[in-house]
């Protein structure tokens, strides 16, 4: 129904920025929910932030993050500024609407001390 392509991953050291993107196509609802995920070896997924379709934003830790969201474009960012080396992981993005959720491949964060 749903397809969620991230990009923007990369490489950067310690104390850089990055701005990640996930474009989604397919089957959109009006009402919807798109976030970021992260994940490691070993390691639970976890919430790093989510927005909804109406711009309300939630934040696992919102001191170094900024989500948005273009809705007429199908696409949701991430700004993530003064990056740490424990912030490595794989990134995926995430829709929840009515019938679900879908996720993206994800996209490798790699922060370098």
């Amino acid at each position: 129904q749903v397809q969620l392509v991230e990009s923007g991953g990369g490489l950067v050291q310690a104390g850089g920025s990055l701005k990640l993107s996930c474009a989604a196509s397919g089957s959109i609802f009006s009402i919807s929910v798109m976030g970021w995920y992260r994940q490691t070896p070993g390691k639970q997924r976890e919430l790093v932030a989510t927005i909804t379709s109406g711009g309300t934003t939630n934040y696992a830790d919102s001191s170094r993050l900024t989500i948005s969201r273009d809705n007429a474009k199908n696409t949701v960012y991430l700004q993530m500024d003064s990056l740490k080396p424990e912030d490595t992981a794989v990134y995926s993005c995430s829709l929840r609407d009515r019938r679900g959720i879908y996720w993206g491949q994800g996209t490798q964060v790699t922060v370098s001390s």
